[in-house]
């Protein structure tokens, strides 16, 4: 098949790229070329796919870019540029693979062009997102877990793919140091009091290694270094530490977390928010490191409680976390590490993506 997959324009598509979604759109692209698939991408000049093409709205990702002195106009404005690209090209392809966000924009060209096109919804469900997307009850949507399908209640949304990893580069561990991990967001977004909303449950990390006494290791992106100065910095110590640079990006290349994923005790989940998946969760899985997760979102499904880490009820809070942490040594490397082997590979998604395409060229 002639493939035109549609990227993000705020990041780039490199295989050095840590970004959860551009790293998923990367990870089915190399996926889809390996199988015999023609693909091209449109999204950021500067992006990389080897084996595929690219073309680009704009030349460099909005984080590469120089500030915009109204970042709507302008982001927008290439927003609706790709838009009228995707018209242009659509003809030469046989499926349009749609992950841009917001995933509601590119369904303006639907109605102009005849190439079938399949959206996966990588966001949170909110009722604005909801209500935007039910204004295309003809489109093609696909969700990336169970809960994340429930979270829509006007949208019409008929398939599910779960995420992938590269379980190559996120290898098996077996040998482990006796260390929690948190790699995750230090969103800006703030409650009506002022505090920082922590929807990646930073805050729950902590206040686990401080009951406990356990090492503990912290790293992500911050969107705003206020979080940080007044969350996580007057914590530190000789048993929590932050790894990395404070940065608005993922300071530490893939390599880097992903021997922290293979050495670590255990992975914390410990969200505030409906995680659509976690693709953290399954990364760390993948190295043989099991996960506690609040039971929230997508939490349940790509744990499985009691196999390969526990799902704790948030009403629980740090009790039902130390509770969890106690019988840690009982989980089973292998079993994790088989769990995505199983379900959560790059072969799986691919496959599973292919099986929809099939199905939507089926009903043209």
């Amino acid at each position: 098949m002639k493939i035109l997959q549609l990227s993000r324009l705020k990041f780039n598509l490199t295989p050095t790229q840590t970004a959860s979604r551009p790293r998923m759109i990367y990870d089915l692209s190399q996926g889809l070329i390996v199988n015999g698939h023609e693909i091209t991408v449109l999204g950021t000049g500067d992006s990389h796919l080897p084996g595929g093409n690219i073309i680009g709205v704009i030349p460099k990702a909005f984080t590469q870019l120089p500030p915009f002195e109204n970042p709507i106009y302008a982001e927008t404005s290439y927003l609706l540029q790709m838009v009228k690209k995707i018209e242009e090209l659509a003809p030469q392809y046989d499926i349009i693979h749609n992950h841009t966000d917001p995933e509601f924009i590119n369904l303006l060209a639907t109605n102009t062009i005849k190439t079938p096109m399949l959206t996966t919804l990588h966001a949170q469900a909110t009722k604005e997102f909801d209500d935007a997307l039910s204004l295309f009850p003809n489109a093609n949507f696909v969700s990336i877990s169970q809960a994340h399908r429930k979270g829509f209640t006007k949208t019409a949304i008929k398939n599910i793919v779960y995420n992938g990893v590269d379980t190559g580069l996120y290898a098996y561990s077996e040998k482990k140091e006796d260390y929690m991990l948190w790699i995750g967001r230090l969103g800006k977004a703030k409650n009506d009091d002022g505090t920082f909303m922590d929807a990646k449950g930073v805050r729950s990390a902590i206040q686990l290694a401080e009951a406990t006494n356990r090492r503990l290791i912290l790293s992500g992106n911050v969107e705003d270094k206020g979080f940080y100065e007044q969350d996580i910095k007057p914590h530190l110590s000789n048993k929590i530490e932050w790894v990395g640079e404070v940065s608005s990006e993922q300071p530490l290349p893939k390599e880097e977390v992903v021997k922290l994923m293979q050495k670590a005790k255990v992975f914390l989940m410990t969200i505030n928010w409906n995680e659509p998946f976690g693709l953290v969760m399954a990364e760390s899985m993948s190295c043989g490191t099991p996960v506690i997760g609040f039971d929230r979102g997508a939490v349940s499904e790509v744990i499985s409680d009691g196999k390969t880490g526990f799902v704790v009820d948030p009403n629980h809070g740090i009790d039902g976390l130390m509770t969890a942490l106690d019988k840690i040594d009982a989980i089973d490397s292998k079993v994790c590490r088989m769990h995505v082997e199983k379900n959560f590979s790059i072969d799986s998604m691919v496959t599973n993506y292919e099986s929809v395409y099939k199905k939507i060229l089926q009903q043209q």
